[in-house]
């Protein structure tokens, strides 16, 4: 059985990351019939995710690092994805 796209996400970020802290929330159901809305029931997340390796990366760069473990996922296979990046508060 084919990976669903939150879980090649989760797969990806997790293997990226090793994150503390991590939540792939599938929003698409609140913009069913919308733009972007694919019928899929996989075209809008939120990601919140929490590593280490963030600790001294800006918001940007943070969004960036998660985009770009993300590879073809966003823009391509989902409309919209809405990134929280943190490290841990021990981190600094």
């Amino acid at each position: 059985m084919a990976e669903t796209v939150a879980q090649e996400m989760e797969r990806r970020l997790r293997d990226a990351f090793a994150p503390t802290r991590l939540e792939i929330i599938n929003d698409s159901a609140k913009h069913r019939g919308h733009t972007g809305d694919d019928g899929s029931g996989e075209s809008h997340f939120t990601i919140v995710i929490e590593a280490e390796g963030f600790a001294d990366a800006s918001r940007v760069e943070r969004q960036r690092m998660v985009n770009g473990a993300l590879g073809d996922i966003p823009g391509d296979r989902v409309h919209a994805l809405s990134i929280k990046a943190s490290a841990p508060e021990s981190a600094g």
